[in-house]
């Protein structure tokens, strides 16, 4: 067991080193963003990112986990080649549609999104950025699964430096508004395009199976009702916002948003090696154990990690400028959202082992329409904090029915219970220091939360949990 922790762990600390890198240069890019652009101009970036998403979801139309699936389910090296060509022809062929659209309907969709036409330049370059991504992210994609942790390592980083430098660069002394941002990035997905065209050579042959790719659908299309539901749960507040109110709300939401994103620094690595790791010891016999603990384990690295977000938030978001200052009190719990979203894909593990990826579907899009009732029943009254708290219990939601049914078709010893009591123990501490910072109340109170949740982490007995032993070692 202990070599196949040793693995993860392995893979993890680099991919966790990665996207420290990536989020520290992030990180510095917000406050240059913010102190360029008004909260009204960062809206408009917040929603073209939005609508970026909404169509990287369709493009990738679940084929991930499908590729993931069939991609360790064959040891044939030309089959193997043969999946991941399906999956990057038919991911150009939905970018290529919408691509299409652009041209044909931009302005009416610019309309639709900004209520003027005329940000269409900015569809534009969008679409040409998500073409050249496509490639990189099935090429990504496929690096991971043979384990090539260092390679995928380097490429991301190595662009998300070349996309901040660019952006900064016309940002500054050229185009002073969200174009400039978005040329900097088109530039530079264009430069990894050309940099790692040797590796993607190979995957870009058009040789198609149909036969594989009807496999691949067939397991992917029960995931896009979920992709749509992620959509809907993650960003549709904002259009809500912008409706019920105005840009600026979107901006500093956004802005809250991005800050929020310091809990990937914890998640995110184990994110991207969860999935090959996974399905390479899933058969094994003891693996429930060990998914048990690893449950627990990430469980509580982000209930600390999210009081950490919310302790010291009020003391770095000066550095957005004063028009976003107000954006710390909703930055903690956006980041509980953003766990949930990375946790519910580790609790699921059994749907993606036995193919019964229709139930996340299901799922995420009846939680999607509680979100956007939520969405429109809270914003009006409430602005920001509405958005906030629809996102956080559309999670809370979802994530309990998926875990009650992956453990239906692979049961691991773990309990629910307990860990639902440590996490609303966690977001009651959270609410309670968001109150003490807003009426400037003495830091005694906030050490006062910590205290609580450690005490509620001590009665859980969480520790008996981790010093149970599986009657048999999995095998290395």
């Amino acid at each position: 067991m202990f070599a196949q922790i040793k693995r993860l762990g392995a893979d993890s600390l680099l991919y966790a080193f990665m996207n420290v890198g990536t989020k520290v240069i992030a990180f510095i890019m917000l406050p240059i963003y913010t102190n360029f652009l008004p909260p009204a101009q960062y809206g408009v970036l917040g929603v073209i990112d939005n609508w970026t998403s909404m169509l990287s979801f369709l493009i990738i139309f679940g084929t991930d986990s499908a590729l993931a699936f069939y991609y360790f389910e064959t040891k044939d090296k030309d089959k193997r080649l043969e999946y991941v060509r399906n999956v990057m022809y038919f991911r150009l062929f939905i970018v290529a549609v919408f691509a299409l659209l652009v041209i044909i309907a931009g302005p009416w969709i610019s309309q639709l999104l900004f209520k003027n036409p005329g940000y269409v330049r900015l569809l534009y370059i969008s679409i040409g950025v998500l073409i050249l991504d496509t490639v990189y992210v099935v090429v990504l994609m496929v690096l991971r699964f043979d384990f090539k942790t260092k390679t995928v390592v380097i490429y991301t980083v190595g662009k998300m430096l070349l996309v901040a430098v660019l952006s900064y660069v016309f940002l500054k002394y050229f185009v002073q508004s969200p174009e400039g941002i978005l040329i900097g990035r088109i530039i530079s997905s264009l430069i990894i395009f050309l940099m790692m065209f040797a590796i993607s050579r190979e995957y870009l042959v058009p040789k198609i199976n149909f036969t594989s790719l009807k496999e691949i659908i067939k397991y992917a299309a029960p995931l896009v009702p979920a992709s749509l539901a992620f959509w809907v749960i993650a960003n549709a507040s904002v259009f809500f916002l912008q409706s019920f109110h105005s840009l600026k709300e979107v901006g500093i939401y956004n802005a809250a948003t991005r800050l929020a994103t310091v809990i990937t620094l914890l998640t995110s690595g184990v994110q991207m090696a969860w999935r090959p790791y996974s399905m390479s010891i899933k058969d094994k016999e003891n693996s429930p154990d060990l998914f048990a603990k690893i449950y627990l384990g990430l469980l509580l690295i982000g209930i600390f990690g999210i009081m950490g977000i919310a302790t010291i938030m009020p003391y770095i978001i000066g550095i957005l400028g004063k028009e976003y200052y107000e954006a710390y009190q909703y930055v903690a719990l956006i980041s509980a959202s953003s766990f949930l979203n990375f946790y519910y894909l580790i609790i699921s593990s059994g749907l993606f082992f036995t193919k019964k990826t229709t139930t996340i579907s299901v799922t995420f899009g009846i939680v999607a329409v509680i979100n956007t009732i939520l969405n429109i029943v809270l914003i009006p009254q409430f602005s920001i904090w509405g958005a906030v708290a629809a996102y956080l219990i559309a999670y809370m939601i979802a994530v309990v029915f998926i875990f009650k049914q992956s453990q239906k078709v692979y049961y691991v010893p773990v309990s629910f219970t307990k860990m639902i009591f440590l996490f609303v123990n966690m977001i009651a501490a959270v609410i309670f220091i968001n109150f003490v910072q807003e009426h400037e109340l003495s830091f005694l109170y906030v050490l006062l939360a910590w205290l609580y949740l450690m005490v509620i982490v001590a009665i859980s007995r969480i520790d008996k949990d981790f010093r149970r032993k599986a009657s048999k070692e999995i095998l290395n």
